[in-house]
């Protein structure tokens, strides 16, 4: 029998250099390998290249813990990921150019990782096809002024007909690693992981992609005790399997718990004299838009408020992308789980059901075109239905997470948005002057003003919120549109 147990942190992370390029599991909080990352913080291992969804941040009391450890003690040169989060260590230090970023949809990101462990050197997907991902230029290094000195390149595309739809496709190399560190609920000796919950992620496809893959493992279970169907991963990807403490596995950070976590949710209440829907009535507006049976994606943010309002009688099945089918909502304080998070990385509960599973088979359904519905958030929205929703240039980019593989997987697309962004500018306008997220993907618009209809001739206005009037809507909409309105 091969033993794969390592006795001590020092001995799991043996052979990582100087310069190594390390593929990173977790999300959010949950799945992370918090202490296979401290042993590389203390080795004092510089200069590394590191493929993972997002840079970590603090805790709520301040704690820094995750690869933010890394990046506040300046190990990091390079960073890959989808979404930069609310790290401000890492922003100062990109954009004062002591570290670079390579912003990558966070379904190419999980896809890549899998293809690196899968001998498939590069695929075409249809994520990022029609943005500056496929066009380059987004910004990877800046200089100690602010100057922008390296972006990215452009990237290889070709049109591909699938299921009678031709479209554009991107050219995506796979990654490998060196090193890969991923955190799992049980291991056996020879390697076989099991994950818990959404604590799955993004650790399946990294262990794939690492020459080395080292696991941190919460309990570690005797050969021959795991159930064949139960193993998640078998130990042909793992090299080493270190095993938690109590102590070490006890540190398990919990996400979000949303205001109202544990209390019923109650139907908002139009105000009298109030002009147009605010953002729980928003909310109420766009949970109008689904329909029995159907299979539909929340973006992170206001649009996460859709599933409190879901019509009585009306039965949706929701789908989060770090892994999640069946999502509930906030957990009582009783219910809290530490590996059970949604995409906005708040706690959240799964319904009897429900199931889990890694972030490549997630995307997946995503890509594949078995979602519904998705309801984003948006920047900006043009005329002709392209979404930006994911940078403003020269103030602030947070990554493109999953809203790249949702726009261009998902059946019908519905944006959810305050009409005015908050210096007052239109945010429904002729074209898009932020990055763009897709191209024409956009069916319906829901502001707090009203409704808008996307067709092949542009804009149509079908539906206007309490106490507003066309005068008010065409002074917000620099933008030509047709009517077929109905008051409310």
């Amino acid at each position: 029998m091969v033993n794969k147990i390592v006795e001590s942190v020092d001995e799991a992370i043996a052979g990582i250099e100087d310069g190594m390029v390390l593929a990173v599991g977790g999300f959010g909080p949950a799945g992370v390998p918090f202490t296979l990352i401290d042993g590389v913080y203390h080795s004092g291992t510089h200069n590394l290249s590191v493929y993972s969804n997002n840079p970590g941040g603090t805790g709520d009391d301040g704690s820094i813990s995750g690869l933010a450890k890394l990046i506040q003690g300046r190990r990091i040169r390079r960073f890959a990921g989808s979404h930069i989060g609310y790290n401000k260590n890492f922003e100062a230090q990109y954009l004062s150019g002591e570290i670079e970023l390579e912003l990558i949809p966070q379904g190419s990101l999980s896809e890549r990782m899998r293809a690196g462990g899968a001998g498939i050197p590069a695929f075409y997907t249809p994520t990022g096809a029609n943005s500056l991902v496929a066009q380059g230029g987004i910004p990877i290094k800046y200089d100690e002024n602010g100057n922008v000195t390296v972006v990215s390149s452009p990237k290889e595309t070709r049109t591909f007909t699938r299921n009678g739809d031709t479209r554009d496709y991107v050219l995506e190399e796979a990654i490998t690693a060196d090193f890969s560190l991923i955190h799992a609920y049980k291991a056996d000796p020879e390697g076989n992981l099991v994950f818990r919950a959404s604590g799955q992620n993004f650790n399946p496809d990294a262990a794939m992609c690492g020459t080395v893959t080292v696991v941190e493992a919460e309990y570690i279970v005797p050969t021959g005790s795991l159930k064949n169907d139960e193993i998640h991963l078998p130990g042909i990807y793992v090299d080493r399997v270190l095993p938690l403490t109590p102590e070490q596995r006890s540190f398990k950070p919990f996400g979000a718990l949303p205001p109202a976590s544990g209390e019923q949710v109650v139907q908002p209440t139009h105000p009298h004299n109030q002009m147009g829907w605010n953002r729980d009535e928003m909310a109420v507006r766009a949970a109008q838009e689904l329909n029995d049976g159907e299979y539909v994606n929340l973006g992170i943010g206001l649009p996460t408020r859709v599933a409190d309002f879901v019509p009585a009688g009306t039965r949706v099945t929701l789908q989060s992308e770090n892994g999640i089918m069946k999502m509930g909502p906030a957990p009582n304080y009783y219910e809290l789980d530490p590996d059970i998070i949604n995409a906005g990385k708040d706690s959240v509960t799964i319904l009897p059901g429900g199931s889990t599973f890694g972030s490549s088979a997630s995307f997946a359904m995503i890509r594949g075109g078995h979602i519904d519905k998705a309801i984003l958030g948006s920047l900006q929205v043009s005329e002709n239905g392209d979404l930006a929703n994911w940078a403003i240039p020269g103030k602030k980019i947070r990554g493109m997470g999953g809203a790249m593989d949702l726009v261009e997987g998902a059946k019908t697309v519905i944006v959810l948005m305050e009409h005015l962004d908050p210096e007052g500018a239109p945010r429904v306008l002729p074209e898009c002057t932020y990055p763009l997220t897709g191209r024409g993907v956009v069916d319906r618009i829901i502001t707090n003003l009203g409704v808008f209809d996307v067709d092949d001739e542009g804009l149509v206005l079908i539906e206007t919120a309490p106490g507003v009037t066309l005068e008010m809507i065409e002074e917000r909409t620099p933008v030509h549109f047709r009517m077929a309105l109905q008051t409310v």
